[in-house]
């Protein structure tokens, strides 16, 4: 093996996935003499999180989401992190919008389509909920043009398939967002990185490994990494002023490597995941929309039920589940060493304290894994009544990893979101966690860059360009209906979105 020093990128992202593959575009936008290299441990970009398979491919939008709308003890609905989040998609979607109109991306509709998003539940507590859900949402400009129903007819005309041979006298309600889209986060980063693959300065990495990073020791700020090429072997070193860390389930193990103070006491929760596939073309046809039911007590957000409309590699398919599961891997495509070798002296403690608090989860995960292939049936005639099991297939879904942090109270805690870390100096940035994750990408790398590039931010040119990329970038849409107008109407014009139907 040799070892060499390469030369000196101004930008390394680790991970080949749709958060580096977002900040890349970011940076090459803004800086267009800015030197970039990803690495990334797989031969292919987005084959893990990002890749379509792996994760729910539904444009979070808070549409039809139903955990981001909780019932509080008091009765009312918090509408906060719907809002929040729908507002940050509508934000994504002008940044693709402007990929497109700018020929960065040529084939909008190899990524993105609209489909209805709907919300359904069955139980007169449930639906009492949804039409609460449903009234608090009306307040907010962003949810303009939902629907909400207890006919059975109407809905019936919504999501025909899940109502075939539904008991007639079930209490049942839905919503319907008609603007709702389906987003294939694998195609849409490889779009990415094949034109930042294109552009002078940005080398792109495959089968490379970062082993390890550190502070260069020269007293310059810099950061050196020691990298293997996994093909040949051989191992080299390579300085760079920042270091964005994009690796999914593999982010943890590389901020520890960092040894960062703002990383201490950050642990991991690795939750797995499974879908049945459905292989009858004559009930895929039958069913159009992404519809979310209520997940059960103690799931996690990425097990939130769905029947789910997806177009993946050109191809309609139909989804249900995810069914979680539990697995020490961090990644689909990592060790079983990965959660016990994540556990150190300063996150020992939040991890112990969050595992205590969330016993929940730890039983609803071992019945999850403990199902028979006639529990998952159970599980998906609630939502298609006369499901047949010769019609449907069982697939494995994507890792994801839970971020456990310290907790004054409960001493730690685990959160269902994304986290960013980054350095005091920010010049190391690292993202944590999962969903809405892939959704929210653009507002994500939005706030990244505001921490690690400040002054710049800051700075009129920076200022003109951002607006450029996303119009209404400053300002609240749920503040402004007719912005909020003006700027869907023009992402939904670039991007060419229509239904499946219409296509």
């Amino acid at each position: 093996m040799s070892t060499t020093i390469q030369y000196e990128p101004d930008v390394v992202l680790i991970g080949a996935g749709i958060m580096s593959a977002t900040l890349g575009m970011f940076l090459k936008e803004l800086m267009p003499e800015v030197k970039i290299d990803i690495y990334e441990r797989l031969d292919v970009a987005a084959a893990e999180s990002s890749d379509a398979w792996n994760n729910a491919g539904t444009g979070h939008s808070a549409f039809c989401e139903l955990n981001y709308t909780p019932e509080l003890s008091n009765g009312s609905i918090d509408t906060a992190k719907a809002v929040k989040i729908a507002e940050w998609f509508e934000v994504s979607k002008q940044f693709w919008a402007y990929l497109v109109e700018k020929n960065r991306i040529t084939n909008p509709e190899d990524f993105v389509r609209s489909i209805p998003h709907m919300s359904f539940v069955w139980g007169e507590e449930n639906v009492e909920y949804l039409r609460k859900r449903f009234e608090a949402l009306q307040k907010f400009p962003i949810f303009k043009g939902m629907e909400f129903s207890t006919d059975k007819k109407t809905i019936e005309s919504w999501m025909p398939l899940v109502m075939e041979g539904r008991d007639e006298k079930q209490p049942i309600a839905a919503t319907n967002m008609k603007i709702g889209t389906d987003v294939n986060f694998g195609e849409l980063t490889r779009d990415m990185f094949a034109w930042l693959s294109q552009q002078e300065g940005v080398n792109i990495h495959y089968g490379h490994d970062v082993k390890s990073m550190r502070r260069s020791g020269l007293g310059n700020g810099k950061w050196k990494l020691k990298i293997k090429n996994l093909e040949t072997g051989d191992k080299f070193r390579q300085y760079t002023k920042f270091i964005f860390i994009g690796a999914g389930g593999g982010s943890l193990h590389l901020l520890e490597k960092a040894d960062i103070p703002e990383g201490n006491g950050f642990g991991g929760f690795p939750v797995s995941g499974q879908w049945l596939k459905c292989v009858n073309e004559e009930v895929i046809k039958k069913h159009h929309a992404k519809v979310y039911g209520k997940a059960s007590v103690g799931a996690p957000p990425m097990s939130v039920p769905h029947i789910d409309t997806r177009m993946i590699n050109g191809k309609r398919e139909l989804l249900f589940g995810p069914y979680a599961g539990f697995s020490t891997k961090f990644l689909k495509h990592g060790s079983y060493f990965d959660l016990p070798t994540s556990i150190k002296a300063n996150n020992i403690g939040p991890m112990l304290a969050a595992g205590y608090h969330n016993m929940s989860l730890t039983k609803y995960l071992i019945e999850q894994v403990t199902q028979s292939k006639e529990d998952r049936l159970e599980a998906l005639r609630e939502y298609l009544p006369d499901a047949k099991m010769e019609d449907w297939v069982l697939e494995t879904a994507g890792q994801r990893v839970q971020v456990i942090k310290k907790d004054e109270e409960k001493g730690g805690k685990l959160e269902f979101g994304t986290e960013v870390i980054n350095s005091a100096d920010g010049s190391l940035a690292v993202l944590l966690g999962a969903s809405p994750g892939a959704s929210t990408a653009v507002s994500i790398m939005l706030d990244l860059m505001a921490r690690c590039f400040p002054e710049e931010v800051a700075s009129a040119e920076w200022q003109a360009k951002l607006k450029e990329m996303i119009p209404s970038y400053g300002q609240s849409l749920n503040n402004n209906e007719e912005l909020l107008k003006e700027v869907r109407e023009h992402s939904e014009k670039m991007l060419g979105l229509e239904s499946l139907d219409e296509k």
